[in-house]
């Protein structure tokens, strides 16, 4: 016997079963969901007959006659009909019953009135019912919305009833929007946490209610609040805020051992709205004095759009950042210059990840190599070059100054003259704010790093700028690591001065001005960035044991050690015979200097400080930082040269 073909069916195999699984279970969901349509509709006009009985009973004292009972039956349908009708386009059979807000409630009282006043018509005009009471209409009306409303909030009601135990006690800072919605979102979802109460600094809210919590005091009543509701948790529910608000808030609770949560800014929440699952630990970046940063893109990405961009000590700290926000602007290439193979195997998965892999080229390559260096720029000719390899550790290179003189000094000679034989439209050297009178081997040499493209600047065709900030928070070598390392290991946390301060900024912050700064293109410029207040260490650790959960000076000591060698006790970002003027990009201002060497001294002197410093002599090599730099004021020579032999001695006993 022969079949047609495709006749013959086989036995389900798992594929299939699995397949019947699942629609079914669609179908069942399907059913779930119409079935509870159907309850939801049929809930609200139960409740349109009940109040329309309701209005009879209570217009007739609780005896109502028998041909008011009549009417009552008689058009009790076409009310209920009516009703039906009007309620779709308000959408009372869509909200979730557990979400009820002002707009719903509105929603109601304007489907009910719409509602009573068709059937109201109706009845008088169009049946001529003349009998009909129309003190019912309004009775009827004002039930109605009381049982609609009440069906709605009764979901809340029985969830407030059925809080958990061990549910976090959180006290909420700020009985502003946010935290009225927060604690809404706590009452409608089982989150495990409990609002004891409000703070507040407006007088005028203390002993209020919001949603039923109380403002129970502003921040002068902290301590007798905590004593009385005994919070697990402290949340700072000001989104925005002045930072000095939330600084004041964190001293104020130094003596307790209370985690301090916080919420996003508003300006990250995309619809405006704040809820349970956004509340996040405080960092140390909530706590810096900065301005938020709002510019447009735009003006960088038609500088960076289909060009062919080179980054310097990609995989550093400011390079890697650079490198991201630059490969999220669409170069045709980003050539990615590194001498280290790890970091830059890191931020190359990082960005293929990320980003198109294809216009991405990892370099290995030392900036003082004048060969390599002149390999890739042949090779790749890039547009733009941002010249970010450096070394910027402070002590290490007061140990170490001829190696600061050959990275610092001639890798940026190495760069900038490779970027002006090949043609590059702009070069960016990224400074810093000890390069301002500075104390330090590192300081004097980015100083001369910015010199360097003033020599270039008046004859090349390529326009050289430097920017110039302060320290980035988070990066190698930046305090806040050491911090939290220190933390961790029980403390004590060290600081090396109790009036040393610094200026902070967020990695991406710094380099977003410095893109912005890079669009200007005016040559023989330096470029500053507005890195508000400067802040003291000891006030920034004490800050961090504080956001780890532990009190300062208590569970974590902090111990002063003394300045390290090239340790300034602020920093500046502008020299004394500098003066700076805004740029047309907010927060970055353009800082004008008097030119302190003719381009051949400046040119020969630069050359005689790299040939000591090829030379390993360390002493000719301060003498000649002083000579090119009048403002560096670095540590006495034969402390400096103690240091050298120290860290000379270490190197001796670690190979021993």
């Amino acid at each position: 016997m022969t079949f047609p073909a495709g006749s013959i069916r086989h036995a389900p195999g798992p594929l299939s079963r699995r397949a019947a699984r699942d629609a079914a279970w669609v179908l069942v969901r399907h059913i779930a969901i119409e079935c509870q349509r159907i309850a939801v509709v049929g809930i609200q006009l139960g409740l349109v007959f009940a109040s329309n009985y309701i209005a009879f009973w209570l217009r007739f004292e609780g005896s109502i006659p028998r041909v008011e009972l009549d009417r009552f039956f008689g058009t009790i349908l076409l009310l209920i009909g009516i009703r039906a009708a009007v309620f779709v386009p308000f959408r009372l059979y869509a909200g979730l019953w557990k979400y009820t807000g002002v707009s719903d409630l509105r929603n109601m009282v304007l489907a009910v009135v719409s509602s009573t006043s068709v059937f109201a018509v109706i009845i008088r005009w169009g049946l001529e019912l003349r009998g009909y009471s129309r003190s019912v209409f309004f009775i009827d009306s004002i039930v109605l919305i009381v049982l609609l409303s009440a069906i709605r909030l009764s979901k809340r009601v029985v969830h407030g009833l059925g809080r958990p135990k061990g549910a976090k006690r959180v006290l909420i800072f700020g009985a502003g929007d946010a935290g009225e919605m927060i604690v809404r979102d706590m009452q409608n979802r089982p989150c495990g946490y409990e609002p004891r109460g409000f703070i507040d600094d407006n007088p005028a809210k203390i002993g209020q209610r919001i949603h039923g919590v109380r403002v129970l005091g502003n921040r002068r009543d902290l301590a007798r609040i905590i004593g009385t509701e005994h919070p697990h948790e402290i949340l700072v529910a000001i989104p925005g805020a002045d930072v000095s608000v939330v600084r004041g808030v964190v001293a104020m609770l130094r003596p307790f051992k209370i985690p301090i949560t916080t919420l996003p800014d508003t300006r990250d929440i995309l619809d405006g709205r704040v809820a349970v699952n956004q509340i996040r630990t405080l960092t140390i970046e909530d706590l810096l004095p900065r301005a938020p940063i709002d510019l447009s893109i735009e003006p960088v990405r038609g500088l960076i759009s289909g060009r062919r961009v080179l980054v310097t000590g990609a995989g550093g700290s400011i390079g890697s950042e650079l490198s991201r926000q630059i490969a999220a602007l669409g170069p045709a290439s980003l050539v990615l210059l590194e001498r280290y193979e790890n970091s830059l195997y890191e931020l190359v998965n990082d960005l293929g990840d990320r980003f198109d892999s294809t216009s991405i080229h990892p370099v290995i390559g030392d900036v003082t190599d004048v060969k390599r260096v002149d390999q890739v720029f042949a090779e790749h000719l890039p547009q733009i070059v941002f010249h970010a390899a450096a070394h910027k550790h402070v002590p290490m290179m007061e140990y170490n100054p001829c190696e600061a003189v050959k990275n610092n000094v001639a890798g940026t000679a190495t760069v900038a003259h490779a970027a002006e034989r090949w043609g590059v439209e702009r070069f960016i050297l990224i400074s810093t704010d000890k390069a301002v009178n500075p104390s330090s081997v590192m300081g004097a040499t980015k100083r001369i790093g910015e010199l360097i493209l003033r020599v270039r600047s008046g004859r090349s065709a390529t326009r050289f700028a430097a920017v110039r900030f302060g320290n980035v928070l988070g990066s190698n070598g930046s305090v806040l690591p050491r911090f939290l390392e220190q933390i961790r290991a029980g403390g004590p946390v060290t600081v090396t001065h109790p009036d040393i301060r610094r200026f902070f900024m967020l990695i991406p912050e710094a380099v977003q001005l410095v893109l912005h700064a890079a669009t200007l293109g005016e040559p023989d410029v330096v470029y500053v960035l507005e890195m508000g207040e400067q802040i003291k260490l000891v006030e920034m650790a004490r800050n961090i044991i504080r956001c780890a959960g532990l009190i300062p000076d208590k569970e974590i000591q902090i111990a002063f050690i003394g300045l390290r060698p090239g340790e300034k006790l602020y920093e500046e970002l502008i020299g004394e015979r500098e003066t700076a003027e805004p740029s047309s990009v907010p927060k970055i201002l353009r800082v004008r200097g008097p030119s302190e060497y003719d381009v051949a001294t400046l040119e020969s002197e630069i050359q005689s400080l790299i040939m000591f410093a090829e030379r390993g002599d360390s002493s000719c090599v301060v003498q000649q930082l002083r000579r090119l730099v009048p403002t560096f004021n670095p540590l006495p020579e034969s402390a400096l040269m103690a240091t050298v032999r120290h860290a000379a001695a270490l190197a001796g006993a670690s190979q021993n």
